[in-house]
């Protein structure tokens, strides 16, 4: 029997872990197995529960007995009554949305992983309980967390509170390692900046982009290695030196990103917005149907030579005049894309660095299970593109596992990596600022926006069919249009940096502020002494003892 004492101290522990799992839906439901035991493990103690009582309680929260009661006192009376209503709650809202889940090549990993977490008799319990669970939606549209303890083949589950409490941890760890990084960026000597350009800051990004645009061409490409042809929109200009090729992420379509290609378009650039197929939002709806599996890092062998179709188009007159030279630009894995239609490919050891990476549940920087993929995937050779590549800008970018050391170091052109202080999808520190450290290229430039997000470049349009995906203001972070014109803005200046390559007209490091939204820009230098200021932070050192940055500009 435990001490009072430590019965106090923990259960506000346990509390708080139990609150996690729950809010984790189906996944962290399923430690509450059933059969005969289940055991958990928590400080070193073993507390075994009767299944059959835990069953009664579920039905009756006021039957309670034996062990089950320990148990439960843990908990404070708001956990209890969340853990009676997950032991009734269906598991699946959508079943075949869910068996595509399962079958899926993250779905498996998931599955491995929970035996960090779960384990029965005979080891990791996390294939076994999405094998029972695919093994009941064959027969019932619906599964609750009681109905699955039921039917799994074993006797005892074993779930380990040490290992989510490790979990737990690290998650407060990387929050905290982020805060610390914002901290230590705001201390760097920036110069207060102010646009260079005439249209910047959002001047007419209010006006929201109609498909009916007259501007706006739309071309059907045909391409070999694909069935039906590329859907592009096209804004040309007359007379342009550099033309934008602009790519949504995994699950995201034309409509998301129209507003920046227009507004790039009223800045006199071209502008080809792509639609993917097979990795865009009609993929994701048909996931949802239960049509197809979940698109994942196989999509980017096509999503590469889209790139390349595009640029040869161009080049060869099947599409009007754009330019001469082409900037490869796209969100989240339309920046991976770009990376790897420039040349960049993975270094060796991918797959040593991934079995690390995977120890713990990939819940926070998800993009690790797309680059855990790729050894399975055959990405195309490297080739040139039909054009010089004048530039590459990623919003939201990731590939800390593939260019682990060298970074875009073997990149001869500019980049422009953008991420948000809210980002725990492509988290900015390691999926951004490590790809950007070796970069030694004096144009290049890192920007983070203070309260932005992975979702942060994405905006619905007003009026047109509702969005596959809701998200709240945890996952939007402040308000987006606020952010999209400092996108569209520092964006913009980067480019025309580019175009101006005789009279070096590149994007000063700076702090830009607009509407309460902060963005900070940093070269390659700026780049290095943050990265110095957040390992003083993180290691506790004295705070006063930060390196001397450059002086002013």
């Amino acid at each position: 029997m435990v001490e009072p004492t430590r019965l106090r101290r923990r259960r506000a522990l346990s509390s708080s872990l139990l609150a996690g799992v729950l809010s984790l839906g189906s996944l962290l439901a399923l430690p509450l197995r059933a059969a005969e035991q289940l055991d958990i493990h928590l400080d070193g103690l073993d507390l075994p529960l009767n299944l059959a009582e835990l069953e009664r309680w579920s039905r009756d929260p006021l039957a309670r007995s034996g062990e089950l009661t320990v148990w439960l006192n843990l908990l404070d009376p708001q956990s209890q009554e969340q853990l009676h209503r997950l032991l009734n709650v269906s598991l699946v809202q959508q079943r075949s949305f869910t068996q595509q889940m399962m079958r899926s090549w993250a779905g498996q990993r998931v599955a491995e992983e929970l035996g960090v977490l779960l384990s029965t008799e005979n080891g990791n319990a996390g294939p076994l309980v999405l094998s029972t669970l695919n093994t009941l939606l064959k027969d019932q549209q619906q599964v609750t967390v009681m109905e699955l303890m039921r039917a799994l083949p074993a006797r005892q589950l074993t779930i380990n509170l040490d290992g989510l409490q490790q979990l737990a941890r690290g998650w407060r760890q990387q929050l905290s390692d982020q805060e610390a990084a914002l901290q230590a960026l705001q201390t760097l000597p920036l110069p207060q900046g102010t646009p260079l350009l005439p249209l910047s800051d959002g001047v007419l990004l209010e006006r929201q982009p109609s498909p009916a645009d007259r501007a706006l061409q739309r071309w059907r490409l045909p391409v070999p290695h694909r069935q039906q042809p590329l859907e592009l929109e096209l804004w040309p200009v007359q007379g342009a030196k550099t033309w934008v090729l602009l790519m949504p992420g995994l699950g995201g379509s034309t409509d998301q990103l129209r507003w920046l290609a227009q507004a790039l378009h009223e800045r006199n650039w071209p502008v080809v917005l792509l639609d993917h197929p097979g990795s865009n939002e009609l993929a994701v709806r048909e996931l949802v149907q239960g049509r197809r599996l979940p698109p994942g890092a196989e999509t980017l062998p096509g999503r590469v030579q889209d790139l390349q179709a595009v640029v040869a188009a161009a080049q060869a007159g099947g599409l009007p005049k754009l330019g001469q030279r082409v900037v490869l630009m796209g969100h989240s894995l339309g920046g991976l894309t770009s990376l790897l239609a420039a040349g960049l490919r993975p270094e060796p050891g991918l797959q040593r660095r991934c079995k690390r990476s995977l120890a713990d549940l990939p819940l926070i920087n998800l993009s690790r299970l797309l680059q855990c993929q790729l050894p399975e995937v055959a990405l195309p050779p490297v080739q040139p593109l039909a054009q010089p590549i004048a530039g590459v800008v990623t919003f939201n970018g990731f590939g800390s596992l593939l260019f682990p050391h060298r970074g875009l170091r073997d990149l001869d052109v500019p980049v422009f990596m953008l991420g948000g202080s809210l980002d725990l999808i492509t988290p900015p520190l390691s999926e951004q600022l490590r790809l950007f450290l070796p970069d030694p290229n004096p144009r290049s430039r890192l920007v983070l926006l203070e309260g932005a997000s992975h979702f942060s470049p994405v905006r619905m349009q007003a009026g047109g069919e509702a969005p596959l995906f809701k998200f709240g203001e945890e996952w939007v972070g402040v308000d987006p249009t606020r952010v999209q014109n400092l996108i569209l803005s520092l964006s913009s200046e980067f480019l025309w940096g580019l175009d101006q390559p005789g009279l070096r007209r590149d994007l000063p490091p700076q702090r830009r502020d607009l509407g309460g939204v902060s963005a900070y820009v940093l070269d390659h230098d700026l780049a290095k002494i943050w990265q110095t200021r957040i390992e003083v932070r993180t290691s506790r050192a004295d705070p006063t003892e930060l390196p001397a940055g450059p002086p002013e500009r």
